[in-house]
C-alpha cells in the first residue's frame, strides 16, 4: 500500500449528526485513495468519531477560545497552514469556513452545496420527493476534487470489546441489545416521552435496554426508566463520548430520533431505526446505509406540512407532538423485526 503523501483539509466543524456523517465516507474515501491523508478540522469534542480511520488525523478547532472571531481563525489558518495542504474540502459552508478559506493556502478549495434551495422547496411544500443524501453531497465535494467516491458497498469496523467498567454498567447478561436515545435537539423531532416509556417498557421484558442522551435533566429522567424497568440501563452522564461508541458498537439496533445518535450508530455499522416528527428523511439526513423503511414517519394526510423545516426547529402549535402520531405498538414491532 503506497504512503499516504497528499494531504486533504476537511472542514466540518458542527453539529454532532453532520460530523458523524463524514466518517463513512471519509472511509470510503480512503480505502479507495491510500495515497490520501485527510486532516480533519473540527471540535474536539468529536475526535473519537474519527478512532478507525487509517490516515485520518484530526486537527481540534477551540471556537469559544483562542480560535473565536475573524482574528482567532486568521491564527487556526496560520497553524493549519504548517501542513501545508494539497486541496481541502469545506463540508461545512458556512461563515466561518468561507473566512478560513481566505486564510488557507491551497491548490484547490472546494465547499459543499448544501440544496439550500431545494430544502426551502421541500419544507414550503412546493415539491415533495427525495433530495440528494447529505452523504451523497459530501462525496459529491471530492470528486469535484478528483476523488470518486463509491458508497454503495461499506465496510464498517469491528464491534470493541467492552472494557470491565462498561460490562459492569449494563449487566452481563446474554440477551439481544436495544440502544434508545429518545431525545432531539429540538422538541418537535421528539417522541413524546409518555410515550416512549412504554415502549422501553415492553421492549425491557425480552431485552436489553442501554438508554443514551446528555445534560443533567436528560440524565435524571433516564434513570427514572432505568430504575423502573428490568433490563434497562442508562449511560447518560456515566461515560465518555468514546465509551458510548464502545456500547454503542455492540447493539443490535438503535432506536433514535432524527439526531446525532442515529448518525453514530450508522457510521459504526448498527441497524438503526428512526422515529421522526416534523422533520422528514427526504431533506437528506436520514442515516447512513439504512432501508427506506427503517424510518418511522408522520402520517402526510394527517400532517400535510411536513417537513415543516430541514432541522426540526420551525413548526405550527398544532404540530407539537407530531412524532407522537406514531403508535408505540408501531415501534415496537417494527424494533422487533428487525432484531
Amino acid at each position: 500500500m503506497p504512503k499516504p503523501s497528499k494531504n486533504i483539509l476537511v472542514i466540518r466543524l458542527s453539529a454532532m449528526g453532520d460530523v458523524a456523517m463524514t466518517v463513512p465516507v471519509l472511509r470510503a474515501l480512503t480505502l479507495k485513495h491510500p495515497e490520501l491523508r485527510i486532516t480533519v478540522l473540527t471540535r474536539v469534542f468529536f475526535k473519537p468519531f474519527f478512532r478507525d480511520l487509517e490516515n485520518v488525523d484530526v486537527f481540534s478547532a477551540d471556537l469559544k477560545g483562542q480560535h473565536k472571531g475573524v482574528f482567532g481563525l486568521y491564527k487556526l489558518a496560520r497553524e493549519l497552514n504548517k501542513k501545508p495542504f494539497y486541496m481541502a474540502a469545506d463540508l461545512h459552508n458556512v461563515l466561518r469556513s468561507k473566512i478560513l478559506k481566505k486564510f488557507i493556502g491551497c491548490k484547490r478549495f472546494i465547499s459543499i452545496d448544501k440544496g439550500r434551495k431545494e430544502k426551502k422547496l421541500l419544507t414550503s411544500g412546493k415539491v415533495f420527493k427525495q433530495l440528494k443524501t447529505t452523504h451523497q453531497r459530501y462525496a459529491d465535494v471530492f470528486e469535484e476534487l478528483g476523488y470518486k467516491v463509491d458508497l454503495s458497498n461499506p465496510s464498517f469496523p469491528k464491534r470493541v470489546v467492552l472494557s470491565s467498567k462498561l460490562q459492569k454498567l449494563i449487566g452481563d447478561n446474554p440477551i439481544e441489545t436495544i440502544g434508545i436515545a429518545p431525545f432531539a435537539a429540538h422538541d418537535g423531532k421528539m417522541y413524546p416521552l409518555n410515550l416512549m416509556k412504554d415502549v422501553v417498557e415492553n421492549l425491557s421484558k425480552d431485552y436489553r435496554i442501554i438508554l443514551f442522551g446528555g445534560g443533567k435533566n436528560e440524565s435524571e429522567i433516564l434513570n427514572q426508566f432505568e430504575n423502573n424497568f428490568e433490563n434497562t440501563f442508562n449511560l447518560a452522564g456515566k461515560v465518555s463520548l468514546d465509551e458510548e461508541m464502545d456500547v454503542i458498537s455492540n447493539l443490535d439496533v438503535m432506536l433514535s430520533m432524527d439526531s446525532g445518535n442515529a448518525h453514530i450508530a450508522a457510521m459504526l455499522g448498527v441497524k438503526v431505526i428512526t422515529i421522526w416528527g416534523v422533520t422528514h428523511p427526504f431533506a437528506g439526513f436520514a442515516p447512513f446505509n439504512q432501508p427506506e423503511n427503517n424510518g418511522l414517519v408522520a402520517n402526510r394526510t394527517t400532517f400535510p406540512l411536513i417537513p415543516t423545516s430541514v432541522y426540526g426547529n420551525k413548526y405550527p402549535d398544532t404540530y407539537t407532538e407530531v412524532a407522537g402520531s406514531t403508535a408505540p405498538k408501531m415501534v415496537i414491532d417494527k424494533v422487533k423485526s428487525i432484531i
